[in-house]
């Protein structure tokens, strides 16, 4: 129990602490480094730089639903859920 209460924090602490360098390395990705036009790179179209902008919401959504899950499944080994 202690140990899925314990992980969960740990990734919730590793998952904050990449976030950033997530962030940074999805607008180097929308910049592809080929000449950017009004803010987004020239060889990247509207949609995909939506679906790249939008990685970093994908990233801390897993963050939190991985350290809900281990949280949850401690939980259950207790007996409080």
């Amino acid at each position: 129990m202690l140990g899925n209460l314990v992980g969960g924090f740990v990734v919730i602490l590793v998952g904050v602490t990449l976030a950033p360098t997530v962030a940074d390395e999805v607008a180097v990705a929308q910049q592809n480094g080929s000449g950017v036009v009004g803010g987004i790179g020239a060889n990247i179209s509207g949609a995909s730089s939506t679906i790249i902008g939008l990685t970093t919401l994908f990233y801390s959504l897993a963050i939190a639903t991985v350290a809900m899950g281990m949280s949850v499944a401690g939980l259950r080994q207790g007996g409080l859920m």
